[in-house]
């Protein structure tokens, strides 16, 4: 298949990890390049490496959560170069669920995982569909298979995730608008630094965003990843319930 050339993407939760990786690995001359995280210090460092690579960026310290500022961003790009790619990538992780205490982390993660996905997506569309055309891409997890005891609220998130873009995907081909789902397994980042079990393939930022980019390019509607971490999941989500809950509910918990 032929490589897809992108002269505009946004990209969320760029400051670091797969979203910083896939920056720099899209990064050229003639590219423009938004990308979005929640550190200042961090987003500068990753705007200044992409300027070193030629390309032209907007850098915007923006909660993916306020509808009204994902709206202005996706405007204010629109206005630089119309959107050709957008990468839904911000998240945040725990092994939250429905236990006392556990209540505002849980709507957090939803509310940045889910709704913060609903929020870049919504306003790229309505720029892409009046010109027929466009790349919208989600990430997702390998946990979102299936929804996990070890990190109930995440899980979820990242089910709902890969529903809506099943869901939606009909719609957007009428629409021309090609939609790539994402999955990766344990990937070196923030999120994983902080955890402090075995994590089996764990795979470096800059291999991760080398399959994702080159998936995009060939135009795959999924991306998972690594092989081992899928074929281990989808083996596993074939259990009865029972068995699975219990297995899982033995598996090492998630840390923010």
């Amino acid at each position: 298949m032929e490589s897809r050339p992108y002269r505009s993407i946004l990209i969320t939760g760029a400051s670091s990890g797969i979203g910083a990786a896939v920056a720099h690995e899209l990064a050229a001359p003639g590219v423009l390049i938004a990308i979005t995280g929640r550190d200042s210090a961090r987003l500068n460092t990753v705007e200044t490496a992409l300027q070193e690579k030629g390309a032209d960026t907007i850098s915007r310290v923006c909660d993916v959560t306020d509808r009204a500022a994902m709206s202005t961003l996706v405007a204010d790009i629109e206005v630089r170069q119309p959107l050709d790619l957008i990468i839904a990538n911000a998240g945040i992780s725990s092994s939250a669920g429905a236990a006392a205490g556990e209540e505002e982390t849980t709507r957090d993660i939803f509310a940045v995982n889910l709704a913060g996905v609903l929020n870049t997506v919504l306003p790229a569309l309505t720029a892409m569909r009046p010109r027929h055309m466009g790349h919208v891409a989600i990430v997702s997890s390998i946990a979102g298979f299936r929804g996990m005891p070890s990190a109930p609220a995440y899980s979820a998130s990242k089910v709902a995730l890969k529903a809506w873009g099943d869901a939606i995907r009909p719609q957007l081909e009428r629409d021309g608008i090609t939609l790539s789902m994402i999955y990766p397994g344990f990937v070196e980042s923030r999120i994983t630094d902080a955890n402090d079990f075995p994590m089996p393939f764990l795979m470096p930022a800059e291999k991760a965003a080398g399959i994702i980019v080159q998936g995009l390019k060939r135009g795959k509607k999924t991306i998972a990843f690594p092989w081992q971490t899928v074929w281990m999941t989808r083996l596993l989500c074939t259990l009865p319930g029972p068995i699975f809950n219990a297995i899982l509910a033995r598996a090492p918990k998630k840390k923010i």
